[in-house]
């Protein structure tokens, strides 16, 4: 069964993409999605003009958001959460565009001319013009606190992990020969998807959403066409990718397949303690079960399993997105499984 927030947030604005399919197949949906729907190519001089809208603190109109910042009252521009949207430019205390998909990191570079990767401004945000110098081309790493240097590489905060994760998914579905995530990050590569690391995916699931990222997402479906899906729901990145589940904004865990309501369920959903209840409405025809990861690999699997009060359960699962592959009778049937 669908529940409504489901049917409002996807079926009308996703109402074109197969959201029952998972891994690439799912991924290659939602890259023709934000390709297609990209049909206003700006020119960089205008992203200006465009960040004063998108990039706005939700709760001072005057100001925008500068990522990486985070404090406003210690004296020192370069760590400003915040700046006057008219004081941009290239001088100490301006600020200016970051291109968080680094453009030298690209293969090939971007450029800023039309059309290229360069001038999407769904990974160009505000920035305090000194904190842009310090990131310069340095890959994204795993750290904690403020912004700053890992070695090396760079970490974007514990308030702007989310964000870059997300605008790096976005860049690789609409550029994805161009704009590989293991280009920009430095992570163990997916099994599904060696160019995904699971950085961004950690990321993605600790720092949710916010009211300014999914206003920023909406502006920008106006000026170029397109949103970021990953914004509109994280949680599509776990049904790609896998890894530790994220926020998901439309209760997917929650969707019924078509016309098997009738032969078994799977609860809780999600399960909190690693242990996955299957009950069966009949029991005499259940020949197998087993348990895949995103990515294909088998977790667990039983022929004719012992069913006792028309259950079966899955006991110490590990955190993670599972599919559940029933045989009932001559039919294969799926499920999807999450443990939180």
């Amino acid at each position: 069964m669908f529940y409504s927030c489901y049917l409002i947030c996807a079926a009308t604005l996703y109402n074109d993409v197969n959201l029952t399919l998972t891994g690439i197949p799912l991924k290659t949906e939602l890259s023709q999605k934000i390709t297609n729907t990209h049909i206003i190519q700006l020119q960089y001089t205008n992203v200006w003009g465009v960040l004063q809208q998108t990039d706005l603190d939700p709760s001072n109109s005057n100001d925008v958001l500068l990522l990486y910042g985070y404090n406003d009252g210690d004296g020192n521009p370069i760590t400003d959460r915040t700046r006057s949207k008219f004081s941009n430019g290239g001088n100490v205390g301006d600020w200016n565009r970051e291109h968080t998909y680094a453009q030298s990191l690209a293969t090939p570079s971007m450029t800023t001319s039309v059309p290229n990767a360069g001038t999407d401004a769904h990974h160009l945000r505000a920035t305090d013009v000194q904190m842009n110098g310090n990131r310069g081309n340095r890959k994204f790493a795993t750290g904690s606190g403020n912004a700053g240097n890992v070695g090396s590489n760079w970490y974007p905060g514990n308030d702007w992990k989310g964000d870059v994760a997300r605008m790096m998914m976005y860049m690789y579905l609409r550029y994805p020969t161009q704009c590989l995530p293991d280009n920009v990050g430095v992570g163990v590569s997916v099994a599904i998807d060696p160019s995904m690391i699971d950085l961004f995916l950690q990321w993605n699931a600790q720092d949710g959403v916010s009211q300014y990222e999914q206003n920023r997402n909406t502006i920008l479906e106006t000026e170029q066409g397109n949103r970021n899906p990953f914004i509109d729901n994280p949680y599509l990145a776990t049904l790609i990718w896998g890894g530790t589940p994220a926020q998901d904004n439309w209760n997917m865990t929650f969707v019924e397949e078509k016309n098997i309501e009738d032969a078994f369920k799977v609860y809780p959903v999600p399960s909190k303690n690693g242990d996955v209840h299957v009950h069966f409405k009949y029991t005499d025809e259940v020949k197998s079960l087993a348990l895949y990861s995103v990515n294909g690999q088998e977790i667990r699997s039983v022929q004719n399993p012992k069913i006792e009060n028309k259950e079966f359960v899955f006991s110490g699962l590990s955190k993670g997105f599972f599919i559940l592959k029933a045989m009932v009778g001559n039919e294969l049937i799926t499920k999807k499984v999450v443990v939180n």
